[in-house]
C-alpha cells in the first residue's frame, strides 16, 4: 500500500471519528446527562435571580456594617455579632414568591411516625392536633432562649465595661454567649417540627410527568422507544416515591436508614421474586438518571467553600482519598486476588471517594459490570448506614474535639447526606468541618474517572507493546463528568463575582436549596431503584464468593478511617491550629 493510499485511509478515520463525535452530542447519554443537567440549572437562575428578597442588598450591607464595628470592638464575636449574621442567613430566595412555592412542587414526602398518610397530606385540623405537645415544648424552648440571651447580655456588658481587658469576664462571657447560640438553633430545630398543612398529591402526579417527560424527550432522541419509557417511568417513579415515604419514618430516620437503602431493596424485592416487568425494563435506566445528577451535583461544589477550610481540609481530602485508592486496589489485587479489576477498583473508589458517585463515574471509566456496580454500591450503603451512627458516638464518648471528629467523619463516610447527618450529631461546627471536607473530596471524582480511565487503556487492556490511544482514552472517559466540573467552574465563578452574602442567599438558598438539590435527589432515588430492578441475586452471588468483596472494603475502610483521623489532626492541630481556631 502506498504512502498516498494510508494518508487516504488515515483522513477518513479522522472524518468518521469526527462525525461519530459530533453524533454523541445527541445520540449518548453522557451528553444529555449535561444537556439535562444544565437545562435546569439555567432554569434555576431565570427563577431565583430576578427574585431577591425584599431590601436584600440593604439588609445585608446593614448586616456587615454591625459585624464590622463590633469585630473592631470586642476581641470575640458579640450578641450583636451572631445576630446580625442570623439576619443575612434568613434572607434566603427560596421562602419568597414563586420560589417558595417551587419547593413544595419538587419535594419529597415529609417525615411521619405511625400514619404513612402523614408523608403525603395533612390539613389543619391533624395539624393542630399534633403541634400541641410540639408547641408547648417549642415555647419552652423559646423561653429558655430568651433567659439565656439575657445572661449572655449581663457577661457582655459586665466585660465591656472593662473594655474587654479582663480575660476571665471575657471567658465567661464566650461561654454564655455558646451556650445562648446553642439553645437558639435547638429553638430554631423545634420551630421547623411545627406542623403546617400539606398536599403532595397534585405536586408529585406534577413531578411524575414532568420528568417523564424531560428523560423521554432525550431517550427518544438517543434512538430508544419515548412511549415505552413512559409507560415504564411512572412505575419506577412510584417506588422512588415508596422509598422516600419509608425513608422518612422516625424510626427510620433515627438509624439512618435512607432512602438509597430502601430504593435498592425494593428494587431487589421485585427483581427476585416475581420479576421486574417486561414494559417496566425501558425505564429502568441506572446511569442515566444518576449521571443527570452528578451533574446538578457540580452545583454544589462551590470553590470559595473549599478554600474557606483552608490547606488542612485539602490536606484530608486530596492526599488520604489517593492514597487509600491506590492502596485498597493494590490489596485487592495483590494480597486478596481478586479476580475481577474492575470490582476491585470500583469497590476502591466507592469506598475512598465518595460512594456511590465516585463509584458510577469510575465503572464508567473502567466498564464494569452491572453487577459489579451494584454489588459496590450495596457494601457503600451498608457500611454508611453503621459509620453515620457509630461514629458521631465514638467521638463524643472519647471527648474527641468537634472539629477533629467532624473531619474524620467528613473524610471517611461514603454519602454527602450521611455525612451532614452525622456532623448535625455533634455541632454546629462539626458539621460545617465535615460537609465542607466531602465537598473537597467529591471535587476528585473527574479526577479519579480520568485517571481511571487513563490507566485501563495505558495498562490493565493494553497489548504488549501497543500504544495507548488518546482517542480511547476519551471514548472511555465519562463525559458526564465534564458537566459536573463545568457546572462546579461556572456556578463558583458567579458566586464569587456576587460575592459570599449574595451568592449565599440566591444560590445556596435559591437555586441549591430551592431546586437542584430536591431533584438532584429523585434522580438518584430513581436510579437506585433501578439498580434494584435491574439485578438478581443469582448474577450477584460468583462476586461473593470467598467473601472477599466484604474484606476489601472493609480493611480498606479501616485503613482509611486511620489515616484519615491521623492526617486530620496532624494538619488541623499541629500543623495550621490557627486555620482551625478561626472556624
Amino acid at each position: 500500500m502506498n504512502t498516498n493510499t494510508q494518508t487516504h485511509k488515515t483522513n477518513e478515520m479522522v472524518i468518521d471519528v469526527s462525525k461519530s463525535s459530533i453524533r454523541d452530542l445527541w445520540t449518548n447519554e453522557d451528553y444529555w446527562a449535561i444537556w439535562l443537567g444544565f437545562l435546569i440549572l439555567i432554569f434555576g437562575l431565570f427563577i431565583f435571580f430576578p427574585n431577591p428578597p425584599k431590601d436584600m442588598n440593604q439588609k445585608i450591607s446593614e448586616a456587615n456594617a454591625i459585624m464590622q464595628s463590633e469585630a473592631d470592638i470586642a476581641p470575640f464575636k458579640t450578641i450583636a455579632w451572631h445576630q446580625a449574621a442570623d439576619a443575612k442567613h434568613k434572607l434566603k430566595a427560596n421562602n419568597v414568591g414563586f420560589g417558595k412555592k417551587l419547593k413544595s412542587y419538587v419535594a419529597a414526602p415529609h417525615n411521619w411516625k405511625t400514619n404513612p398518610v402523614d408523608s403525603f397530606f395533612m390539613n389543619q385540623k391533624t395539624a393542630d392536633v399534633k403541634n400541641i405537645a410540639v408547641l408547648s415544648v417549642y415555647a419552652e424552648a423559646k423561653a429558655k432562649t430568651a433567659e439565656l440571651l439575657k445572661i449572655a447580655k449581663f457577661k457582655e456588658n459586665a466585660a465591656k465595661t472593662t473594655f474587654y481587658k479582663n480575660d476571665t469576664l471575657n471567658a465567661e462571657t464566650i461561654t454564655a454567649i455558646d451556650t445562648w447560640k446553642k439553645a437558639k438553633t435547638k429553638e430554631s430545630s423545634l420551630k421547623k417540627k411545627i406542623n403546617k398543612p400539606f398536599n403532595l398529591g397534585i405536586a408529585l402526579v406534577g413531578l411524575c410527568i414532568v420528568l417523564a417527560l424531560l428523560f423521554g424527550i432525550g431517550y427518544k432522541i438517543m434512538g430508544n422507544n419515548f412511549i415505552k419509557f413512559i409507560k415504564g417511568f411512572w412505575f419506577v417513579f412510584i417506588l422512588a416515591i415508596l422509598s422516600y415515604m419509608l425513608s422518612a419514618q422516625a424510626t427510620m430516620k433515627a438509624y439512618g436508614i435512607g432512602y438509597a437503602a430502601w430504593a435498592i431493596a425494593i428494587g431487589l424485592l421485585i427483581s427476585n421474586t416475581i420479576g421486574t416487568p417486561n414494559w417496566v425494563k425501558e425505564a429502568v435506566q441506572t446511569e442515566y438518571y444518576i449521571k443527570t445528577g452528578l451533574v446538578l451535583l457540580g452545583a454544589e461544589i462551590l470553590f470559595g467553600k473549599i478554600l474557606s477550610i483552608g490547606i488542612p481540609g485539602i490536606f484530608v481530602a486530596w492526599v488520604v482519598t489517593p492514597t487509600v485508592l491506590i492502596t485498597t486496589y493494590w490489596f485487592g489485587q495483590k494480597i486478596i486476588k481478586i479476580p475481577s479489576k474492575t470490582l476491585n477498583m470500583t469497590i476502591s473508589a466507592d469506598m475512598s471517594v465518595c460512594g456511590v458517585s465516585a463509584a458510577i463515574a469510575t465503572a464508567s471509566a473502567c466498564r464494569a459490570k452491572k453487577e459489579e456496580l451494584t454489588l459496590a454500591v450495596g457494601l457503600s450503603l451498608i457500611f454508611t448506614s453503621i459509620m453515620m451512627i457509630v461514629m458521631p458516638a465514638i467521638i463524643k464518648a472519647t471527648g474527641m474535639p468537634y472539629i477533629l471528629g467532624g473531619a474524620w467523619m467528613g473524610g471517611t463516610i461514603d454519602s454527602t447526606g450521611a455525612v451532614a447527618a452525622a456532623g448535625a450529631f455533634l455541632s454546629e461546627k462539626a458539621l460545617y468541618t465535615a460537609a465542607t471536607i466531602k465537598m473537597i473530596q467529591n471535587v476528585l471524582i473527574g479526577v479519579v474517572a480520568f485517571c481511571v480511565a487513563l490507566y485501563w487503556c495505558a495498562k490493565v487492556e493494553c497489548a504488549p507493546g501497543q500504544k495507548v490511544s488518546a482517542m480511547e482514552i476519551w471514548h472511555r472517559f465519562p463525559k458526564f463528568v465534564i458537566g459536573f466540573i463545568g457546572a462546579s467552574i461556572i456556578f463558583s465563578t458567579i458566586y464569587g463575582i456576587m460575592g459570599s452574602d449574595v451568592g449565599y442567599t440566591l444560590i445556596d438558598q435559591g437555586v441549591i436549596r430551592g431546586l437542584t438539590k430536591y431533584l438532584r435527589g429523585w434522580f438518584f432515588c430513581l436510579a437506585f431503584v433501578s439498580i434494584g430492578l435491574a439485578t438478581n441475586f443469582r448474577e450477584l452471588k460468583n462476586y461473593f464468593k470467598g467473601g472477599k468483596p466484604l474484606i476489601l472494603y472493609f480493611c480498606g475502610q479501616s485503613f482509611n478511617l486511620i489515616l484519615t483521623l491521623t492526617m486530620a489532626y496532624i494538619m488541623f492541630y499541629l500543623v495550621f491550629p490557627e486555620i482551625t481556631a478561626k472556624i
